[in-house]
């Protein structure tokens, strides 16, 4: 995995927005504000509500206010991911006047140890153990620490350290390509733009030893197939 240039990016798009023509909704804006703006997470946070049905999600938001949005154009693109199931912790993007979902994302389906192949020889499994509250740790990697995780604008980012002495910490970035109970696919978003191909190891029960006494969710009976 190669550092994400995400932070260098919004530098060269204030830049721009700076020195374009006088006169546009950004001209007396501070670079500040601007970088504030480029860095604004749109997405909604909360639970999947009883009001959700195949094509329709309710969400509790994290504000505690309720809000209801169709998800059939999403679906019909591939951008419901994960599914939903009542009692599940959502990420949403909505259109303007949220009635329409543009990408769902099952949070609680993250949760859990996801490995692939390792990628230096296939001699054993490497990954990334997803936590709920946001951390992350390694799974038998050799130069990466995992350290947290977030959604942000509908993207999966991971705070890391490399075993290289150096400690300083780096953001990865990924486009979440698929996420099923046993799949995970993600894309950097880097200019190399890798693919990573993830699933739960074969066989393993997740215990709350394992996960540092963090329960996964058990699921739920009323769940709503895409």
């Amino acid at each position: 995995m190669k550092k994400n240039l995400f932070i260098t990016a919004i530098i060269a798009i204030v830049l721009c927005i700076s020195c374009g023509p006088k006169g546009t909704s950004n001209s007396n804006a501070s670079e500040e504000e601007k970088v504030d703006y480029l860095l604004r997470d749109t997405a909604i946070y909360g639970f999947c509500a009883e009001g959700s049905a195949m094509n329709t999600l309710q969400i509790i938001t994290d504000g505690g206010d309720t809000i209801t949005v169709s998800t059939a154009r999403a679906n019909e693109k591939g951008k419901v991911l994960g599914g939903y199931a009542i009692g599940d912790e959502m990420a949403i993007i909505v259109n303007s006047d949220t009635t329409q979902a543009i990408l769902v994302i099952n949070k609680s389906m993250l949760n859990g140890d996801w490995v692939m192949p390792n990628p230096m020889d296939g001699s054993n499994e490497t990954g990334v153990r997803i936590l709920r509250g946001g951390v992350a740790e390694s799974i038998d990697q050799s130069t990466i620490v995992y350290k947290s995780w977030r959604i942000f604008n509908g993207q999966l980012q991971f705070t890391i350290t490399r075993e290289d002495g150096i400690d300083a910490e780096e953001i990865l970035v990924y486009d979440i390509i698929k996420l099923t109970d046993n799949e995970l696919t993600l894309r950097s978003t880097d200019e190399d733009q890798e693919t990573y191909e993830y699933t739960h190891p074969a066989g393993e029960e997740y215990t709350e030893e394992d996960l540092n006494g963090v329960v996964l969710d058990e699921g739920y009976d009323d769940e709503f197939d895409m």
